[in-house]
């Protein structure tokens, strides 16, 4: 079953969205390789009747008079950073955010995903610094935090916040493990700086061995095509507030233009980097966003 945003709006929680999305759209397409093992304690839940009692834990059990057992990190072949813009231009179209909400539904779909393969995941949102960050790891109480965080980031209100992708990408490669893999949901417009900027960044992922998956969210139709009726319109900046009145089609063609050549210097920097580049419209369903990831998951085997 396919999802688009709209439909995806529908569901009551970030957590049933996510299953619905991956479990009614791919099982079976994409068996986790890992048998992995248990090397790191990582949490307590009740003992059910009739389990092995081998990771009861009978400290907790003499202070409490409850059979708990432990439960583990799987050792896992993959770190996944799910770094999200959290830009004021990312909640364009306004009111209802949803370049921001279709990127926030993509990675929880995919922390679902990573989670069920027993990879381990963390969630960076950024604007010009970095708002949320959760610690990396693979169980499924460790997930729920991630939806959690993801629906509080919906939730937040525009605060004309700034976007600066190139240094706060900078700062993740400096911090991250070898040889994770690394996913970018942003829209790449940020004022003040080149796309050879944006890139350079992304570079010193590369260069400390990581693999790098590149979401281009925009609303295809008005961000690229500038559709809008032939009348007057005033443009706002949600960045900057700035103001800017005209008539769309006046300026149709050279705007087309500009973003061609936008576009066209993106995907070779992109290739050039063997950076996996995806132009995400946020009108389309998601299958596309994960049937990206899968392709790339299944390049790191």
């Amino acid at each position: 079953m396919k999802l688009n945003l709209e439909e995806a709006k529908k569901f009551s929680s970030l957590e049933l969205l996510a299953k619905q999305m991956v479990d009614g759209s791919i099982t079976g397409l994409h068996k986790s390789p890992y048998h992995g093992f248990s090397v790191e304690f990582a949490e307590h839940r009740l003992y059910n009747f009739g389990e092995s009692t081998k990771h009861i834990d009978w400290k907790v059990y003499a202070r409490t008079d409850r059979l708990y057992t432990k439960q583990y990190e799987e050792e896992t072949n993959l770190r996944c950073y799910l770094l999200l813009d959290q830009s004021s231009s990312m909640h364009y179209p306004s009111p209802d955010k949803e370049k921001l909400v279709f990127s926030s539904f993509s990675a929880a779909a995919i922390a679902y995903m990573l989670q069920k393969q027993r990879d381990a995941v963390s969630l960076i949102s950024f604007t010009d610094e970095i708002q949320f960050e959760t610690a990396v790891k693979s169980t499924a109480s460790h997930t729920r935090k991630i939806f959690d965080t993801l629906e509080t980031i919906i939730a937040t209100d525009s605060k004309e916040e700034k976007t600066d992708v190139t240094k706060v990408i900078h700062q993740i490669a400096e911090k991250i493990h070898k040889r994770s893999l690394v996913i970018l949901f942003t829209d790449m417009f940020q004022p003040g700086k080149d796309v050879n900027q944006i890139f350079e960044s992304l570079q010193h992922l590369k260069h400390n061995q990581h693999e790098v998956l590149l979401f281009h969210v925009t609303d295809h139709d008005t961000e690229l095509n500038f559709n809008f009726e032939d009348r007057p319109y005033k443009f706002i900046d949600l960045e900057s507030n700035h103001v800017l009145k005209l008539t769309p089609t006046e300026y149709k063609k050279t705007y087309e233009e500009e973003m061609k050549r936008f576009y066209s210097a993106v995907k070779l920097k992109a290739g050039h980097l063997k950076i996996d580049f995806v132009s995400a419209d946020i009108k389309d369903d998601f299958s596309k966003i994960l049937t990206s990831f899968l392709i790339k998951r299944s390049k790191m085997k």
